[in-house]
């Protein structure tokens, strides 16, 4: 077993063989014996620290009757963690990164999330939600409703994976203010969407959100979005957002403490939290009453 830093690659491989696992009712020790390794070592994969090899990995994989399509990304990425080199960045080609991403998000102790032109994800209420996902439909896959329902449920997910924690993350959230004037599902879905938002920022202490006004200027993240996570006991994470294809992550101190620092800027730019909850009732008040 390769022992080291835990790299992005490292990391999602060991998150996914703890859900995986989970997901099979399976205890640590169980699996562990499973491939004939203590419960110290398959402990030190799940957390990111090293990796099986292939035949290891293979063996765990059998135990807990994984898909194919899941051991195919299980093997992949035990490839890739097992580099001895790891690269400054690392693009998730596999196929079903964005459950990947949602693992490290459901891992992570604070997220910093900056949009542009649209509603954060883990912010959106259930009718935009569905909205936003139906107008992708035909689009960025072939049109399907069985599609449409699954990445709906997958979204209501991640969100009570991030959001109903027993310790609550640190949240913080920066979007451009089109985001309220980019009519996503009618004005009624907008209206929830606003109310949604508020009652977030209500019930939940450690939530920040900030809207950017569109009268700033010099923001430097115009066009763009980031992804910042921070973890108990592993180097940060971040990566900038797409609309379409894979995710490209970074882990260095350089390359995320210049994310953070640009996360921050739009903190400072944006309106206060305040402020910002000011705005929110304002535009619901005049655009969507």
């Amino acid at each position: 077993m390769s022992t080291g830093k835990p790299t992005v690659a490292r990391r999602q491989l060991g998150l996914m063989l703890k859900r995986l696992r989970e997901d099979a009712g399976k205890s640590q020790a169980d699996a562990a014996r499973a491939v004939g390794k203590d419960q110290t070592r398959l402990s030190r994969v799940e957390v990111g620290a090293g990796s099986f090899s292939t035949d290891e990995l293979a063996a765990l994989l059998d135990f807990l009757e994984v898909n194919q399509h899941d051991r195919e990304a299980v093997l992949a990425l035990g490839t890739e963690a097992r580099r001895r080199r790891p690269r400054r960045s690392y693009t998730d080609n596999l196929p079903g990164s964005f459950q990947r991403l949602a693992d490290l998000e459901a891992d992570a102790v604070a997220i910093c999330s900056y949009e542009s032109g649209i509603i954060p994800g883990l912010l959106q209420s259930p009718d935009y939600m569905r909205a936003v996902i139906r107008a992708c439909n035909g689009v960025w896959w072939e049109a399907s409703e069985r599609e449409v329902t699954a990445r709906i449920e997958f979204r209501q997910e991640q969100q009570r994976r991030v959001m109903e924690t027993d310790t609550p993350k640190r949240l913080s959230f920066v979007f451009t203010e089109d985001a309220l004037h980019h009519e996503v599902g009618g004005p009624s879905v907008m209206r929830g969407q606003i109310l949604h938002m508020l009652q977030l920022v209500e019930s939940k202490p450690t939530l920040t959100l900030q809207v950017m006004p569109a009268t700033i200027r010099d923001n430097p993240l115009l066009g763009g979005g980031i992804l910042v996570l921070e973890f108990e006991n592993a180097p940060r994470i971040g990566c900038a957002s797409v609309v379409f294809g894979p995710c490209t992550y970074h882990d260095r101190e350089a390359d995320t403490g210049a994310l953070l620092q640009a996360f921050r800027r739009s903190s400072e730019l944006a309106l206060s939290a305040e402020e910002s909850r000011d705005l929110l009732v304002r535009h619901l008040k005049e655009n969507w009453a």
